[in-house]
């Protein structure tokens, strides 16, 4: 690849990571065709791959691909306008993306519109989220069946079902009235912050940086939306309680440090302190729900780390209201891992052999990781070594796997 190839990649990429979800909102509005949008706009991405390195990067690529984009979008709008399209919807519609394109800046974000419509009741419950998350994203069905525990096919095979749904029920994007929202509003935040998460396991990479910018500002966009509802500022509280510790989770060298390792001097004050004021009002909004307890729970510990609070049976305690109120089996294993914690290592073995009897925790990093470090407290040297090096074949991230070595090493050592 030479190097205007190189540009015009980067470019592109680029692109995708910032506008897909504005532009596929935008594409998607009228029509509510969003499979239709998504292959236009990845004709429009293919097209500029092939043009860009020979005839230079427009000087506003957003504008250039949302120009290709409506032509293939118009040119399969007037093969199918029989019966669905008429001829005066059709010139709307074009009208409409031609003005866009020629004002990329003018262009209305509609993407949380769209979020409301992925979520809509006429979608199947369990992939509101997952559609959310490709919609507006751009995440692969891999990566989202990741985050689901959900194999790669069915989770595509979902997606593509979903998105007939939208077209079929000709759902509308818009921000539903308040006597909608609690059968919706769980679905966007769960979307919002499984990117957010997405994005902080990809420390170090810009694109892993990009996605939680993203899903922070989405929050954000949600709680000046909704001032009303605990949950959206339980969800923005919880990724900036996260998000704050960022520069201490590697050192200089990349290296990955875990929290209860990590300089607490390195740790942005003025997002802990937001995150601290959001809870406080999203508590005096109304009974907890999942987010309000997760940032609770960050809460803690950084009240642990920062002051030397006491705060492990606290945490305890809310996990236990957590998994009484989702039964989520990653719930379960940081319970386990808190009880450990409060009550020991033999305390939270049981717990953890029970886990281990879902089949989703076979493929699931984080919980040999767990088994390891619980093991290595019991003494058994052996069974620790097993789930470490388990954890380290699940994982993708080089320095937390040149981590967990360290940690086998050291039980090697004695």
């Amino acid at each position: 690849m030479n190097i205007r190839d190189d540009e015009a990649a980067r470019t592109a990429e680029r692109v995708a990571r910032e506008s897909y979800g504005r532009l596929v909102a935008y594409l998607s509005a009228r029509t509510r065709d969003v499979a239709g949008a998504e292959d236009a706009l990845a004709e429009a991405f293919a097209t500029a791959l092939r043009l860009w390195p020979a005839d230079g990067v427009p000087d506003n690529p957003d504008a250039w691909l949302l120009t290709v984009a409506r032509r293939r979008q118009t040119d399969a709008l007037r093969r199918n306008k029989t019966r669905k399209v008429g001829e005066e919807h059709l010139m709307l519609i074009s009208d409409e993306l031609e003005a866009a394109a020629a004002n990329p800046d003018d262009i209305p974000d509609r993407r949380l519109g769209l979020m409301f419509a992925c979520a809509h009741p006429a979608i199947e419950r369990g992939m509101r989220a997952p559609l959310i998350l490709q919609t507006i994203l751009g995440l692969t069905a891999i990566d989202i069946a990741a985050a689901f525990l959900i194999s790669p096919a069915t989770m595509g095979q979902r997606l593509v079902r979903a998105k007939a749904r939208i077209k079929e029920a000709g759902i509308p994007f818009r921000v539903p009235d308040r006597q909608e929202l609690p059968d919706r509003l769980d679905a966007v935040l769960d979307a919002v912050y499984a990117a957010y998460a997405k994005g902080w396991t990809e420390i170090g990479e810009a694109q892993g940086n990009a996605l939680s910018s993203e899903a922070i500002w989405l929050g954000r966009l949600l709680v000046g939306l909704l001032p009303d509802e605990p949950e959206a500022k339980g969800m923005l509280a919880l990724m900036l309680y996260t998000e704050a510790r960022r520069a201490a989770r590697r050192t200089a060298d990349g290296a990955y440090v875990p929290l209860d390792a990590q300089n607490t001097r390195l740790w942005d004050s003025w997002q802990l302190n937001l995150a601290e004021d959001l809870l406080r009002q999203a508590n005096a909004g109304g009974p907890s729900g999942r987010y309000q307890i997760e940032a609770a729970i960050q809460s803690a510990h950084m009240a642990r780390r920062l002051h030397g609070a006491a705060t492990w049976p606290a945490i305890l305690q809310l996990y236990d209201h957590l998994f009484a109120l989702t039964t989520s089996p990653v719930v379960a294993l940081n319970r386990a891992a808190a009880l450990s914690e409060v009550e020991g290592p033999a305390a939270a073995l049981p717990a953890l052999d029970a886990l281990g009897v879902d089949p989703r925790m076979n493929d699931y990093q984080p919980y040999w990781a767990a088994r390891g470090h619980v093991l290595a407290q019991t003494g058994d040297k052996s069974g620790a070594i097993e789930a470490l090096t388990l954890a380290i074949g699940l994982s993708s991230d080089s320095a937390v796997r040149a981590w967990l070595r360290q940690r086998i090493q050291a039980l090697q050592d004695g």
